[in-house]
C-alpha cells in the first residue's frame, strides 16, 4: 500500500488519517511541490490532474482523497476504527449525508479561509480581507448548523467517529491556529467536537508528519 503525497497537503493528510485509523501499514512517498513533481510523469500516470494525493493498493490506483478514504473504510471495514456503517442502511445514509455536507458546504469556505489565512502567509502573499470576511460569514452558517446537529449526537454521523468527522480534520487543524478560531469558540458543542477529533491518536501521527 502506497500513499503518494506531501505532508503539507490537506488532502494527503485526510488519507493518512484514514490509514492510521485503520491501523494499516503503508509506504509514504513524498511528492516535491517545489520541483513540480506532481505535474510531471511518472506522477501524472497516478493522478492525471496533477493534484495530491495518489494511492496504490496492489494493482488498484486511486486519486481524490475522499474517494480513497471511502475505499479504505469499506475494503478494510474489519480493521481498526469502524469509519462507516456496513449493516444499517439508514445509519449509513446519515453518515453519507454529513459526508456530503462536508464536501459541498463546509469545504468551500474552509479551504478559501485556509488559503487566505495560512498558506498565503507561508508564501508571503498579502491576505484579501474581503475574501476572508465573505467566507467567515459562510463558514459561520455551516458551524451553526453543526452546533445544532451535535446537540443530537456526539459526532456528525451519529454516536461514533466516522469519515464524516475525519474529513474535516486537515482544514480544522490549520484554521484553529488562525482568527477562524473565533467562529468556533462561542459554539460549545462544536468546540468540544473539534477538541475530541483533533486529539485522536491517529491525528497526532498525521501531524507528526509535518515535522
Amino acid at each position: 500500500m502506497k500513499l503518494h503525497g506531501n505532508p503539507m497537503s490537506t488532502a494527503t493528510m485526510r488519507v493518512a488519517a484514514a490509514l492510521y485509523e485503520k491501523e494499516l501499514d503503508f509506504e509514504f512517498l513524498t511528492i516535491d511541490f517545489n520541483s513540480g513533481e506532481h505535474k510531471k510523469e511518472p506522477y501524472l500516470s497516478l493522478n492525471p490532474f496533477g493534484q495530491l494525493p495518489a494511492f496504490e493498493d496492489g494493482d488498484l490506483k486511486l486519486f481524490e482523497s475522499r474517494a480513497i478514504t471511502k475505499y479504505i473504510a469499506h475494503e478494510y471495514a474489519n480493521k481498526g476504527t469502524q469509519l462507516i456503517e456496513t449493516n444499517d442502511s439508514k445509519k449509513m445514509a446519515i453518515i453519507t449525508l454529513w459526508l456530503e455536507v462536508e464536501a459541498q458546504q463546509y469545504e468551500q469556505p474552509a479551504s478559501k479561509l485556509l488559503w487566505e489565512l495560512h498558506f498565503k502567509q507561508l508564501f508571503g502573499i498579502p491576505t484579501d480581507p474581503k475574501v476572508v470576511e465573505e467566507n467567515e460569514a459562510k463558514l459561520s452558517v455551516v458551524l451553526g448548523i453543526y452546533e445544532k446537529r451535535l446537540s443530537e449526537s456526539k459526532y456528525l454521523g451519529g454516536d461514533s467517529f466516522t469519515l464524516a468527522d475525519l474529513h474535516h480534520l486537515p482544514t480544522l487543524h490549520f484554521l484553529m491556529s488562525t482568527q477562524v478560531k473565533k467562529l468556533v469558540e462561542p459554539l460549545p458543542r462544536v468546540s468540544a467536537w473539534v477538541a475530541d477529533i483533533t486529539a485522536r491518536p491517529s491525528w497526532s501521527k498525521v501531524t507528526s508528519m509535518l515535522n
